[in-house]
């Protein structure tokens, strides 16, 4: 049998990162088992849809080189399934489930589902539906249902519990008189989520259904569909909640929970599939860094947590400037230009910004600060008045002079050769360390700490160097 796994999720927004792990955890498997993901979208709820949500999942799907099996294979002719372009599969079956006694019309108005969900209430009993419309007689179900609008409601058995296995948790058990006589078809036609699900789920032939714990509560009704069809039930796979730092559920309200928001701030795609990946399972040793291929080879269903996954901002920051300076200075250097479009500075010089970039990229977490981190190197520097002052002693204002001079009348400098001659006019003067870096460091820089002598002047190469010193004289 070969594994079929997919991400299904519903065009209500942005890729959440719940949502990108979930289909993270199922294109590796797929990858590893050699198996196939599939891309549903499950629009089966038309009052919820968002304008343009499925393209912007598929442009970050696109962006993180995330590629599906079926479906969207990026830039080609597949398209994503669309459940509301299904709605025959749907009819059909229900069909099915009413002739099998395993569903029945529901004409129960919203008025009085409204007045049995309060008086419930009011009782404290557990909120379900009475199965008012189950004794009807079957002449009069079928005369109603030429006229009046109904719901197709699941009639759940009358056992004791429902028991299914989660490759997580093992063995599950929830009882039945906890379950509500779900709708299965909505009075609009439509199918809901558990009805389309299963459904769609048995004739694309899906062998693993893996997604995020908050469904593990529904998964019961699915069993009993998969039962009352006489179909084989997939193996599911619940996979942990992602949390705040507080341990509270990872929410909007508490900060970004949108992919596509940690592109635009700089976040590499493969800091973002290596950071999620971790989300929830944990690999065979310490290693941290991952490629997405050595993900593929060392991903387990066997070592995802039950416990929730706490999602730091901390560690993504510092993953990310691994990645930054790790990656080819090349592809780091092409990702940063957008981030530059703001500045007006001239990136003609490729040589030049190559050697910018390779500086910022050590000292920054995102590819959104690396212009921050370059500007010096662009534009007129300004000192803060601590830096300002340094530049005003005596000793700096005679040693930039001398400096200065000796600049001017030496030949073929390189970086270390600049910083040899600046050691030098030190040493004639008497000064060192702090006293003779920091003044040539501040005239060139802007300020006391940053890169070495010999880089600055590498990057900003004779000429220039001699004009912002010029300027301190």
């Amino acid at each position: 049998m070969r594994i079929k796994v997919r991400f299904a999720p519903s065009p209500t927004g942005f890729l959440h990162v719940g949502g990108l792990r979930t289909a993270l955890y199922n294109y590796l498997y797929a990858k590893k088992v050699g198996g196939k993901i599939v891309l549903r979208i499950e629009d089966t709820d038309q009052s919820r849809k968002i304008n343009n949500a499925v393209e912007n999942l598929l442009f970050s799907f696109k962006c993180l080189n995330l590629h599906f099996d079926e479906g969207p294979n990026i830039g080609g002719d597949n398209g994503p399934y669309y459940q509301s372009q299904r709605l025959p599969i749907y009819e059909t079956n229900i069909k099915v489930l009413l002739e099998n006694g395993s569903a029945y019309p529901c004409f129960c108005t919203s008025e009085r589902l409204d007045s049995l969900r309060k008086k419930l209430a009011e009782e404290k009993k557990t909120i379900k539906y009475d199965r008012h419309c189950l004794g009807l007689l079957k002449e009069e179900v079928q005369s109603r249902m030429k006229t009046e609008q109904y719901v197709v409601r699941m009639k759940v058995p009358e056992v004791d519990d429902v028991i299914f296995y989660d490759v997580v948790r093992d063995k599950v058990s929830i009882k039945c008189d906890e379950l509500d006589d779900q709708i299965l078809i909505k009075s609009d036609g439509y199918p809901t989520y558990h009805f389309a699900n299963v459904v769609d789920d048995h004739f694309m032939g899906i062998t693993h259904v893996m997604r995020g714990e908050e469904w593990l509560p529904s998964t019961p009704k699915h069993v009993l569909l998969y039962q009352f069809f006489n179909w084989k039930s997939p193996k599911f796979i619940h996979l942990p909640l992602l949390l705040n730092l507080d341990k509270s559920k990872l929410s909007k309200r508490q900060g970004d929970v949108a992919v596509e928001n940690y592109l635009k701030k700089g976040y590499l795609p493969e800091t973002i599939l290596n950071f999620v990946a971790l989300l929830g399972w944990h690999p065979p040793n310490e290693q941290e860094i991952f490629s997405l291929s050595e993900l593929e080879k060392n991903f387990s269903l066997k070592r995802i947590h039950k416990s929730g996954a706490v999602f730091d901002i901390e560690k993504l920051n510092w993953m990310n400037s691994q990645y930054l300076m790790n990656l080819p200075l090349d592809q780091i250097a092409e990702k940063a230009k957008p981030y530059f479009n703001k500045y007006e500075f001239d990136l003609s010089d490729t040589e030049k910004y190559l050697k910018i970039v390779d500086n910022a990229r050590f000292r920054v977490n995102t590819l959104a600060e690396i212009p921050a981190e370059s500007k010096m190197f662009y534009g007129e520097i300004l000192p803060s008045t601590e830096n300002s002052a340094i530049l005003k002693t005596e000793n700096s204002k005679i040693l930039l002079s001398q400096f200065f001079n000796q600049i001017q009348s030496a030949s073929d400098l390189d970086g270390e050769g600049f910083k040899q001659l600046l050691i030098e006019t030190g040493n004639k003067m008497g000064i060192k360390g702090n006293e003779l870096f920091f003044p040539v460091r501040i005239a060139l820089y802007g300020d006391s700490r940053g890169p070495d002598i010999p880089l600055i002047f590498s990057i900003l190469g004779k000429a220039e160097t001699i004009q912002r010193l010029e300027k301190y004289i």
